[in-house]
């Protein structure tokens, strides 16, 4: 499978944009642990452009992360194109076009998933993206506004003749927000559609290496994107990737190995920030990691863990936690 002239191996594994999670140092942890292609979390064409210094750091790429895309969102055509020249400047391997965030703040206002209520500016952005640049343009959006709007099979045809490289696809509508089950029939349908030749991503509640395969079996995807299922569990992907190759499971590591990765994803956070944004920061990630699940009495240790305001202090506790 090639994305432009980016070539994957068969089965490719990709970590999703999300905003507060796939920073630097979480994208080259799962790079590390296969990942075979990482996203920015996804960054306001608008504040690109007016040259605000938070949203102008969400662009720091490395090449051992490659390769690597970022993710621009925005609703005018002009902000978009100015702000995806910015991001070419950068050399990401690819720019990619969010039109699924299904956040009030973003869909409300027009932008992300916002967009499908208006495919013909979606179209409009897209083709004169693509016109501005030389680099891959890939698009990631949804199913359509609702259950009753479900366009994503003529519109991904309609954004393929825009001259996309590829296409993500999340199988939920934006009413669905992330509730319910993702939808892959959909999916299946779009990838299926003999008049459609870019790659398609599939994307929506894939949490295990059984579930991974099953997505490239039952949908003919040419890739996966894994999202929520990799926050606190960078590790999924040496999992995902290993069932893939060998029709197995991996051997599980020890309880010690899964929280030594855990520490140094926020070591490297207080590293890159401070002490204080670094720990506020990697909480989302202890707060998801399925890492201690299942551990008895554990809800006083995760309250005491979220609250440690110190280094010292969360590796404390972390280092007491005895696993059953």
């Amino acid at each position: 499978m090639k994305i432009g002239n980016i070539a994957f191996d068969n089965y490719p594994v990709f970590l999703a944009p999300m905003e507060d999670v796939t920073d630097l140092p979480f994208r080259l942890l799962c790079k590390e642990f296969g990942a075979d292609m990482v996203y920015t979390e996804f960054i306001s064409s608008d504040a690109l452009i007016r040259h605000v210094n938070k949203t102008r750091a969400k662009l720091e790429i490395k090449n051992e992360e490659r390769p690597v895309a970022i993710q621009i969102y925005g609703k005018e055509v002009k902000s978009m194109v100015e702000a995806a020249c910015i991001c070419e400047e950068i050399q990401p391997d690819i720019i990619d076009l969010n039109f699924g965030c299904p956040v009030k703040k973003v869909a409300g206002k027009g932008g992300g998933s916002g967009m499908l209520r208006n495919p013909e500016l979606m179209l409009e952005i897209t083709r004169k993206v693509v016109r501005a640049v030389k680099i891959p343009i890939t698009v990631k959006t949804r199913l359509g506004w609702d259950s009753e709007n479900k366009i994503i099979v003529e519109l991904a045809e309609k954004l393929q003749d825009c001259g996309i490289a590829a296409i993500t696809i999340h199988g939920r509508t934006r009413a669905q927000m992330y509730t319910g089950e993702a939808d892959w029939t959909l999916i299946g349908e779009v990838k299926n559609n003999p008049c459609m030749h870019i790659p398609v991503i599939g994307n929506g509640d894939i949490t295990s290496p059984e579930l991974c395969k099953q997505a490239f079996d039952c949908y003919g995807v040419d890739a996966v994107m894994i999202g929520r299922a990799s926050i606190g569990a960078p590790w999924i992907f040496k999992e995902m990737k290993h069932y893939l190759k060998y029709g197995e499971k991996s051997t599980k590591e020890s309880f010690t190995y899964y929280l030594s990765i855990l520490k140094r994803q926020i070591l490297q956070n207080v590293v890159r920030l401070d002490e204080r944004r670094g720990i506020l920061h990697g909480r989302r990630h202890i707060a998801a990691s399925p890492l201690f699940k299942g551990i008895p009495d554990f809800k006083p240790v995760k309250i005491a863990l979220l609250k440690a305001d110190t280094i010292d202090k969360l590796f404390d506790i972390m280092d007491g936690i005895i696993r059953f």
